[in-house]
């Protein structure tokens, strides 16, 4: 048995279909088929039954599947671990964020740390809603700014920024030129969103349910804030986003207006418990310190 197998399994269970699970492998589908069967020979036992459909975990396949989830993640932890003793060695942090991260703490965070490690190299990285997280645990990167709510385990996190919601509107909108708009004035609005994020993320920037009890009326979904963005800017829905958004990213045809009458979004800064090495532990001391100053 071998890692790779393990890996199979479980990309086959999230995906529920051979071809889909193949996609996402980069293999073809005949040679994820056969190695599958290759394995239920080995362990003797069938994992998946076949339908019209695409395939579903057996009862032996639940429980193989759910160890070869475990064992695929520690493995990653193992690889996780020596990556981020090899980057201290060679002087590199690789820092999370999403979107507008924590506004201009992010930028200046990295910046006040580059200036005093000269010789350490600092890499910004990228995640869309709600990746920054799973990218610490997965060993993506060393330390992040996380977008609460979130799930934080195995993680060490530290709240370090907050700030007001606000709305993105098409230009055009009648409460486009509005100073400020209540939840309640867009609840009838298309609300975009994303399945690409755990659903009690999608319902804390969708404020649902709402104040009066309602629930939003959901509008199309988005796989990153590029496309969230150009649906926005086209009419299609409105989108809820952090304020420092409104600093980061504009364009033709989208207007943003403060957000009233909901909880303001928590930024914390993390890293996977025990990972908190030289590097980790400095740059926390700079968001630290520029927090409190």
């Amino acid at each position: 048995m071998e890692l790779r197998q393990l890996r199979y399994l479980v990309a086959i269970a999230d995906a529920g279909n051979l071809g889909r699970a193949a996609e996402s492998l980069f293999v073809s589908q005949p040679a994820l088929s056969y190695a599958l069967r290759r394995l239920e020979s080995e362990l003797g036992v069938r994992l998946f039954d076949r339908h019209a459909g695409g395939v579903t975990a057996t009862a032996a396949g639940l429980e193989i599947v759910a160890e070869a989830r475990r064992t695929v993640r520690q493995a990653e932890k193992v690889t996780a671990a020596a990556e981020r003793h090899r980057r201290v060695r060679t002087g590199v942090l690789r820092v999370g964020f999403e979107a507008s991260g924590a506004g201009e703490l992010t930028t200046r965070a990295r910046a006040e740390f580059a200036r005093a490690h000269p010789g350490v190299r600092v890499e910004p990285k990228r995640f869309d809603w709600g990746g920054e997280a799973d990218a610490l645990r997965s060993g993506q990167v060393d330390v992040a700014f996380v977008w609460l709510p979130a799930d934080l385990t195995g993680l060490h996190a530290e709240v370090v920024h907050t700030e007001p919601r606000i709305v993105g509107l098409p230009a055009a909108h009648p409460l486009a030129g509005r100073e400020a708009v209540g939840i309640l004035d867009v609840k009838d609005e298309p609300l975009l969103w994303t399945e690409r994020a755990p659903r009690e993320w999608v319902d804390w920037w969708a404020v649902n349910p709402r104040p009066d009890g309602s629930e939003p009326r959901w509008g199309p979904t988005n796989d990153n804030v590029e496309e969230m963005l150009e649906q926005v800017a086209e009419g299609t829905a409105i989108c809820f986003a952090p304020s420092s958004m409104a600093r980061y990213y504009t364009r033709p045809g989208l207007v943003w207006v403060p957000l009233t009458g909901v909880e303001p979004l928590r930024v914390a800064l993390a890293w996977t418990d025990g990972a908190d090495g030289a590097l980790v532990r400095s740059f926390a001391a700079v968001v630290r310190e520029l927090v409190s100053g």
